[in-house]
């Protein structure tokens, strides 16, 4: 039995989803940091539980031809990078397999292509946003980031995925703290002055916006030490100050200040200029989320009759970008900032079918529908944490019959896709897109499209509860889909679920928007989709 500080050799034969090394030994399974797939090491277990394990590398045995031998482990071990030792194209094919995987495990799809991860021809020194906290590490007020899994600063100045002028602006205001003698922030004993350093700069435009994130209200010498920042960078066109008093770990407090120039910064999106607040969400790589926003618009095929929703809409990017192209855009934000933003960059583009709320996604998707506004296309680009279940079954019940879905985790995003498909929607089309390159994050572009769209007849996925038969309750549409797929290797819509279930006398509610074409083309189950359908219905006792 392995225990703490042993030595054993080992092969490394995955990688987790956050890149950490997998390895098998004695029947457990143990998690290595920077370690690649076909690498021998020599590890050093660092903890043992039931039936896992935590090592490290003690020696390189054999390396993978992918490893990138290049990259300062500092940004291993920070967190920055966790990714970087990994050859860029092996990073592309990780994150595909990612998407893959999780919409495999998580919705049993597994018969639609996803496509291979866009990535970047520089992928370095792309983030136009930093935030850096500020620690005194041996007696010196230090600027850095924090050590992975702690809150131990390493100093750093060049952070390699920012800006570099970003990094400048952070080193310039470090010395300048240093210089007017202002206290870190010391989180242990929740004493000092300086708590993080938030600095934006737009990749077109130019313009720096510095934020100071301070314990309390009054700064000493402020108006000097800001009058020294722009003296050494010009392009700043706006400082403030947030106040964050609470012992947390998030960034930002309640109150904003404007301690020099105006509150937002202005930069270019697709061809529409936007004004960027402190506090509004702004994708940190513009150049990857010009190809994320575009390959959703396209993916939606807008048209000119075409109501959209943006949900989740924040300043207003994605929104303003298909403006010009539909009838109307409703969006929907939470944070007023944002929705202020996204009102002025309307304006600023000379929108003016564009409306934006401010509330949750799920009330005004209530709301819209009580005021008789009836989508075709909805965008979605929510937090990690997904949709909400009622968001999904109100935006299933507009009748939209394309959702263009962008997620910045794929993990809810596959669990969202299965109750969508449960709903009436099928999955049609997935794109990985690659904004945080070096990192194990990846953005998705998902489009899923009403079955009663074109050639399909409706029926109902969401069955009346009340009314369903034992049999009926057995299995899901995307269970069944994923048996026939694993077991004969085929691909069966929706559609021709249906119409079997039907055949063996399982009765289906037919839905009350089915198509009123008076000639609809219905495809017929082909008799070697019928048999495989069949045994699935049989491997789930429903028949």
């Amino acid at each position: 039995m392995l225990k703490k500080n042993d030595i054993v050799e080992v092969e490394i034969v995955d990688l987790t989803h956050e890149g950490a090394g997998v390895s098998k030994v004695d029947g457990l399974v143990f998690f290595v940091e920077n370690a690649l797939p076909s690498e021998k090491i020599l590890m050093r277990v660092l903890k043992v539980n039931k039936k896992i394990g935590f090592g490290k590398v003690e020696e390189y045995l054999v390396q993978s031809p992918h490893r990138n031998q290049d990259l300062d482990l500092d940004y291993l071990r920070s967190g920055i990078a966790d990714l970087g030792h990994l050859a860029y194209p092996e990073q592309l094919k990780f994150k595909t397999k990612q998407v893959k995987d999780s919409l495999y495990k998580i919705a049993g799809i597994a018969d639609v292509e996803v496509a291979e991860t866009l990535g970047m021809e520089n992928p370095v020194k792309y983030r136009n946003k930093a935030q850096v906290p500020v620690r005194r590490v041996n007696g010196i007020l230090e600027t850095g980031f924090f050590r992975k899994n702690s809150h131990d600063l390493m100093p750093l100045e060049d952070f390699f995925i920012q800006d570099p002028v970003i990094d400048e602006v952070v080193v310039g205001l470090r010395d300048l703290l240093r210089r007017y003698d202002l206290k870190p922030y010391d989180e242990k004993e929740q004493a000092g002055l300086i708590r993080n350093l938030v600095v934006r700069r737009g990749h077109y435009s130019g313009q720096i916006m510095v934020i100071l994130v301070t314990t309390r209200p009054k700064v000493f010498r402020v108006d000097q030490l800001i009058e020294q920042l722009i003296k050494q960078f010009p392009e700043i066109v706006s400082v403030m100050q947030n106040i964050n008093d609470q012992n947390t770990n998030a960034i930002f407090g309640k109150e904003w200040r404007t301690l020099y120039g105006q509150d937002y910064i202005t930069d270019q999106m697709l061809e529409n200029d936007y004004q960027i607040a402190g506090p509004a969400f702004y994708q940190v790589n513009t150049q990857m989320a010009e190809k994320l926003y575009q390959t959703a618009i396209d993916f939606a095929e807008l048209k000119e009759d075409d109501v959209v929703i943006d949900a989740y809409s924040g300043i207003g990017t994605i929104g303003l970008s298909v403006a010009k192209h539909v009838k109307e855009v409703y969006g929907v934000e939470v944070i007023p900032e944002a929705v202020e933003n996204s009102k002025k960059n309307a304006q600023l583009n000379n929108i003016s079918n564009a409306h934006y709320v401010c509330d949750t996604a799920e009330n005004a998707m209530k709301n819209w529908l009580k005021d008789g506004i009836q989508p075709t296309v909805i965008l979605v680009d929510p937090p990690r944490k997904g949709l909400t279940e009622s968001f999904i079954k109100a935006s299933s019940q507009t009748g939209a019959n394309r959702i263009a879905y962008i997620s910045c985790n794929v993990a809810t995003m596959a669990r969202d896709i299965k109750l969508y498909q449960e709903l009436g929607y099928e999955l049609k089309k997935v794109q990985p897109v690659d904004l945080f390159p070096q990192t194990h994050h990846v953005e998705t572009v998902a489009l899923l499209s009403k079955l009663d769209v074109d050639k399909h007849i409706s029926v109902e996925i969401e069955l009346d509860e009340m009314n369903l038969t034992s049999a009926e309750s057995k299995a899901t549409y995307a269970q069944i889909k994923e048996y026939v797929w694993n077991k004969f290797e085929l691909k069966v819509s929706t559609l021709y679920i249906a119409q079997i279930k039907k055949k063996c006398g399982i009765e289906l509610r037919e839905h009350y928007n089915k198509s009123k074409k008076d000639k609809q083309i219905i495809p017929q189950c082909t008799p070697e989709k019928e048999e495989a359908i069949m045994d699935a219905l049989r491997h789930f006792k429903m028949i």
